[in-house]
């Protein structure tokens, strides 16, 4: 039980109290990339161009559609007049008054006697005879007019209520050549989405590249500082022992008194620096900004080596630079532009089927129930007259396309002198390195037989001040031209467009 305390105990003090996250270059590179929200958009704006392009290649099919309606009018659609009503409704009456007036005057025209002689010989008595007939004509004009009644009622459209519904199918046969230009935007459009987003991708790594090796460069400096401050210290403290002994003079203390506390504000303005620049490679890399990272390259003693010197090569700028990939699918975009534009002028030519219905029925009376058709047609559109507008848009569209292809020019111009001063800067930086390792050890040594001349009294306090001074300045020398190269290197794949 006790040896299980004492383990735990020194695990306890072993283990730190808050462990540090230790990233390397690939991972903060992997985390901003995964973090950052630019690159979140830009896929989704892929995922956009790619529906986009989907969306495009349905316009060569056809599409079916279904219309539905309901509609309330305060009147009907009326086929008969007020007039042609109510003559349909009196065609009895009417009839049988035209009849009884002709009857009138045929018998005017024949004595009675002769008529009422001749019934008698067939045996018919006059007086039941016009009874008879009168009732007939009576009962005739009621039929009439009832005939007449439904007539009108039979013509009743009872409009007021309409519904109607259609099922309709449009296939394109020929659209002036505007579905294949739309459909070849869609697919520019789509490969410049992807460059876009391989844009951010190169603008974020080296983003997170110069965050990454800025803190790098300030821990190296902070070291250095520490150190620069460890030997002012020791000087100091030297120093004032000599001034006690008698052999150093209190000049030579000030000045010393000076350079510690010049080193120790420099050391504090860096340390002030590092914490900054690790708040900047959190919220790069998306951690908290007052998380507690350590570098893989904070501890290497070389921050990098002279390389190779990179041989000039603007063709693979060219052929992987995405921003020319962009201007260049701008170019192919206002073209296609320019094609959907002129088939403004074109004819379209498309088939039309469908089928429709209608209450009331017009197909059987308006009755009151669903009826329908089907139909089939071509529609055929011809523009004749536009006042030009067509042609203004074309005209424009091809400027917009000599404005495109220009910026284009430019664009290349401008990266085959960025790839030029880029390779030359790694050049000029390799060979700052390799002069500044030169210098570092010259100044060991300096700084070497500075102070084993002041131990042996030989040397004043000022001359080791002087060797301390130069060996700072060479050790920082060395870490700003290590630095240097890391960048120059960073800044080049990024003009060739290899930055991976």
């Amino acid at each position: 039980m006790n040896r299980f305390i004492g383990f735990v105990l020194l695990a306890g003090a072993v283990m730190p109290v808050s462990a540090q996250r230790l990233l390397s270059l690939d991972s903060c590179r992997a985390m901003a990339l995964r973090n950052n929200k630019q690159v979140a958009v830009s896929k989704v704006k892929q995922d956009v161009a790619t529906n986009v392009r989907k969306s495009a290649r349905t316009k060569y099919l056809p599409h079916v559609s279904a219309l539905g309606t309901y509609q309330y009018t305060s009147r009907q659609v009326e086929l008969l007049s007020d007039d042609q009503k109510s003559t349909l409704s009196n065609l009895g009456t009417s009839t049988m008054t035209d009849l009884q007036s002709g009857l009138s005057q045929a018998s005017a025209s024949l004595p009675m006697e002769n008529i009422a002689s001749v019934l008698g010989m067939m045996g018919i008595d006059m007086n039941m005879l016009k009874m008879a007939s009168g009732q007939t004509l009576q009962g005739m004009a009621a039929n009439l007019n009832a005939l007449g009644d439904r007539l009108v009622d039979a013509l009743d459209t009872d409009t007021r209520n309409l519904f109607a519904g259609s099922v309709m199918m449009v296939q394109p046969v020929f659209m002036g050549g505007a579905i294949i230009a739309m459909n070849k935007m869609a697919d520019i459009n789509e490969d410049l989405q992807r460059n876009s987003a391989e844009t951010v991708r190169q603008t974020t790594i080296y983003s997170t590249d110069k965050a990454y090796w800025l803190v790098v460069s300030l821990k190296h400096k902070q070291k250095l500082a520490e150190g620069y401050l460890d030997l002012l210290k020791k000087l100091h403290s030297d120093v004032h022992k000599m001034i006690d002994e008698g052999v150093a003079t209190r000049s030579d203390g000030l000045s010393v008194d000076v350079k510690l506390n010049e080193a120790e504000m420099t050391l504090l303005k860096v340390n002030d620096g590092l914490v900054l620049s690790k708040m900047l490679l959190c919220q790069t890399i998306g951690l908290p900004v007052n998380e507690d990272i350590t570098l893989a390259d904070e501890n290497t003693e070389n921050i990098a080596v002279v390389d190779v010197s990179p041989t000039l090569n603007v063709e693979t700028a060219i052929e992987n630079r995405p921003e020319l990939k962009m201007l260049e699918s701008g170019v192919l975009m206002t073209k296609q532009l320019t094609n959907l534009l002129k088939a403004g002028n074109l004819p379209m030519v498309a088939l039309m089927g469908g089928y429709n219905v209608t209450n009331p029925n017009v197909l059987n009376g308006f009755q009151r129930k669903f009826g329908g058709f089907w139909n089939v047609g071509v529609l055929v559109r011809v523009p004749i007259w536009n006042w030009g507008d067509v042609m203004y848009k074309v005209r424009a569209s091809k400027g917009a396309t000599s404005i495109a292809s220009l910026e284009l020019l430019e664009a290349r111009e401008k990266i085959e002198l960025q790839v030029n001063q880029n390779t030359f800067r790694v050049n000029e930086a390799n060979k700052k390195l390799s002069m500044a390792q030169a210098n570092i050890a010259r100044a060991d040594e300096n700084l070497r037989t500075a102070t084993l001349g002041f131990q042996e009294g030989v040397i004043t306090p000022a001359t080791v001040m002087e060797a301390q001074t130069a060996w700072l300045q060479a050790q920082s020398q060395k870490i700003d031209a290590e630095i240097d190269v890391k960048l120059s290197q960073v800044d080049l794949q990024k003009s060739l467009g290899t930055l991976q």
